[in-house]
């Protein structure tokens, strides 16, 4: 919580008051069918506030849908909020109401509501936001940011106008008006701390998805280390690729590290000589054991060896509470030629566990072994990211560094469009944990709070500095530098 949010006592049935800070993802319900079952989805991502928008909606169904929507909240821990109406906040027991400017007052709210509920008010201006705050409101909602389809917007307050207030409002403000996750970082930026959204969420097929992107976002004004990603890989004896690399990247890159073990191997620069994989209950238990006790922001995995972790890894996380986005380098070969994943461990990867990933980020072999086709173009490499997006996958990043040419180009292919990020190629054989460092690199620019784009171009810079800032070290394929692409950080 930033020293700016105001801690609200949040009273739950059965159970002794908490502090709870308006933050993060608020979201607001529409009126689409199985709202239920999408706002689940999104709890599921990380929504913090959940308001309740019952528009022009007989007052039996609101209390049978309320009811339904304040069950899902009560257990994933989140705070429901009702729309303007006091008397169905009170009839649900919600744990608080939000008001428009002319929805009543809030010491009316609080007179009905209590003192141990939330009461928020809309607001788009400083005057209104400081009378709000005098009147006892426990949060504002400002706007609006952009203009937005949910309703006649007639007053665009923007990010300036957010900044403009930030300083002089004691409140949390939630940001309220077509926010999106292409835009939501200029509105964190501007002092929000929070972030009102409906359609973004709810009409995504993917809403949970779009949820953990969204709250990732407010990683971006942590201080360092900032964010916390858990790397699930292999050990690499010679330290140039593997856990070992992950765990470097990641902390040179400024965010927290912590890892699971899934096998050891005895390698160097010149290969692997022996692999020893960890019984998957103990994998289990490392996983459950770190993510009992440390707010990990991102997973992303290396080396899963072999078919019974990769599928006791992705009941695990399938089953899970609340969704951790998944970062998926599916190593198959070891730069030395070595097989890491077989044939039926790629059956059990492909069908269960790479439908989670929210980044699935193969080379060209690895995506030529999952799609049993071959890649030889740029063309190529785009088609191929949208067939490995319909096996599953949110987003695909397959990197080009085995084509020929001038130029090392990777694509991004985000389910809606393909973006190129290319770079001048480095002729070398000093690229021991590439790979496993690029994958790392994404991951701990996603936990900072970068939007995805931008976590690519930043981790693809950095690689590539690793790549050309190599020096050698042993008698093979010597690991990328990555203490001094470190200090060339973007």
């Amino acid at each position: 919580m930033s020293a700016r949010q105001k801690p609200i006592r949040l009273v739950v049935n059965n159970s002794a008051p908490q502090p709870l800070p308006i933050s993060g993802v608020y979201l607001i319900t529409d009126l689409g069918d199985d709202l239920a079952g999408r706002v689940r989805r999104a709890l599921r991502g990380g929504v913090s506030v959940l308001q309740y928008r019952a528009k022009d909606k007989g007052h039996e169904l609101c209390l049978a849908e309320g009811g339904e929507l304040k069950q899902l909240c009560r257990s994933f821990g989140v705070a429901f909020i009702v729309n303007d109406d006091v008397q169905l906040a009170l009839a649900l027991e919600a744990d608080g109401v939000h008001l428009g400017q002319d929805d009543g007052s809030v010491s009316a709210a609080r007179e009905l509501l209590g003192p141990g509920r939330i009461i928020g008010k809309s607001t788009h201006n400083l005057d209104e936001a400081l009378q709000a705050e005098r009147d006892g409101a426990d949060y504002i909602g400002f706007g609006a940011m952009y203009p937005t389809d949910s309703k006649n917007v007639t007053h665009i307050a923007g990010t300036a106008g957010l900044a403009a207030i930030r300083d002089r409002v004691r409140l949390p403000i939630v940001a309220i008006g077509g926010i999106t996750t292409s835009n939501a970082c200029r509105v964190i930026d501007a002092g929000a701390d929070a972030v009102a959204v409906i359609s973004s969420v709810l009409s995504s097929p993917c809403p949970d998805i779009s949820t953990a992107e969204l709250k990732l976002l407010f990683n971006r004004n942590r201080p360092f280390p900032r964010g916390c990603v858990l790397t699930v890989a292999g050990s690499d004896s010679g330290g140039g690729a593997g856990i070992q690399a992950d765990i470097k990247t990641i902390s040179l890159l400024g965010s927290y590290a912590a890892s699971v073990l899934t096998a050891l191997t005895a390698q160097n620069t010149r290969g692997v000589s022996a692999i020893h994989g960890l019984p998957p209950s103990f994998v289990l238990e490392q996983l459950e054991t770190v993510l009992s006790d440390i707010p990990v922001d991102v997973i992303k995995t290396g080396m899963l060896h072999t078919p019974a972790i990769i599928s006791a890894l992705a009941e695990n996380l399938s089953e899970r509470s609340t969704m951790i986005p998944l970062i998926i380098d599916p190593v198959m070969v070891a730069k030395g030629g070595a097989a890491l994943m077989d044939r039926d461990a790629t059956h059990v990867f492909t069908r269960q566990l790479l439908p989670q990933a929210y980044l699935l980020t193969p080379n060209i072999p690895e995506a030529e072994r999952l799609l049993g086709t071959e890649i030889r173009t740029e063309a190529d490499m785009e088609k191929a990211a949208r067939a490995l997006h319909a096996l599953g996958a949110a987003n695909v990043l397959l990197k080009g560094g085995h084509l020929t040419g001038g130029y090392s180009s990777d694509v991004l292919f985000d389910g809606s469009d393909c973006h190129v990020f290319s770079s001048e190629r480095i002729f070398t054989s000093n690229t021991h944990g590439t790979g496993c460092s690029y994958a790392s690199a994404v991951a701990a620019f996603l936990s900072q709070g970068e939007p995805l784009r931008n976590a690519v171009e930043k981790a693809k810079q950095f690689i590539t500095s690793a790549i050309r800032l190599a020096r050698p070290l042993g008698k093979g394929h010597s690991p990328v530098n990555h203490y001094q692409a470190a200090l060339e950080k973007p």
